[in-house]
């Protein structure tokens, strides 16, 4: 900062901690009793949760085990089933956008449903002339991210075009769109579990943060009542 700058910086700085300042003391004079011990109580308890809460995250990151097994992952999934219905259309997808002025548009479409090693080879030779790509096929996606992907499907011709075994061939005023769709749930059906997956691990997580602070609850008091840092009178 130029000197100018900084002085003005600083009177700001100070003029606005001032102003709170006073502002405070005239609340503190000017406010009503009742309200200033309300207030009080509610800066006391929102200073505790802060502490309390920082304390807690920080037990528990060095505490509680984030692994989740593949088997605590599959058990899971088994047991949850129904909980799993599809809100939204999902599906395994490869494709391509083409410039609008490509030339080997048929060798491209060719090899995309063929897919084989040497066609995945070829196409990734090629990749560079390609506007979008997505090899890929292995990974579910949402049908809301594809649509938003390939601009000339939408919601009313999905069931036309994202259809399993079904290859597309679609163009815009930007370019042209090849897709091979190899596989489709629908609306309320189970999610397969890999699209699920980072759900599950969420939940279990979650849940394992809940037992670990219970259990470490539990064990502050009794810690405390053995020390003699706590104890509970009760009124003969």
């Amino acid at each position: 900062m130029s000197e100018s700058d900084s002085a003005s910086f600083v009177n700001n700085y100070i003029n606005t901690w001032a102003s709170k300042q006073l502002l405070l003391s005239k609340a503190k004079i000017n406010l009503q009793e009742d309200k200033l011990q309300k207030f009080d109580a509610l800066v006391a308890d929102y200073r505790t949760d802060l502490y309390t809460r920082a304390y807690k995250e920080a037990l528990v990151l060095k505490g509680s085990d984030s692994l989740i097994s593949k088997d605590q992952l599959a058990n899971f999934y088994a047991e949850e089933k129904e909980n799993f219905k599809l809100k939204e259309r999902i599906l395994r997808i490869r494709f391509v956008a083409l410039p609008k002025n490509f030339l080997n548009k048929g060798e491209v479409s060719k090899r995309l449903k063929n897919f084989e090693k040497e066609d995945v080879s070829y196409l990734d030779s090629i990749g560079v002339q390609f506007t979008k790509l997505h090899f890929n096929d292995s990974i579910w996606v949402r049908a809301s991210r594809v649509a938003a992907e390939i601009p000339p499907i939408g919601f009313e011709n999905q069931d036309r075009y994202l259809k399993k075994s079904q290859f597309f061939e679609l163009e815009d005023s930007i370019g042209v769109y090849l897709g091979m769709i190899e596989e489709v749930k629908d609306i309320n059906e189970i999610a397969p579990m890999s699209f699920v997956v980072p759900t599950i691990k969420q939940v279990l997580l979650n849940r394992r943060k809940i037992n670990y602070l219970r259990k470490l609850e539990i064990e502050i008091i009794d810690e405390a009542i053995k020390d003699k840092e706590f104890e509970v009178y009760t009124k003969d």
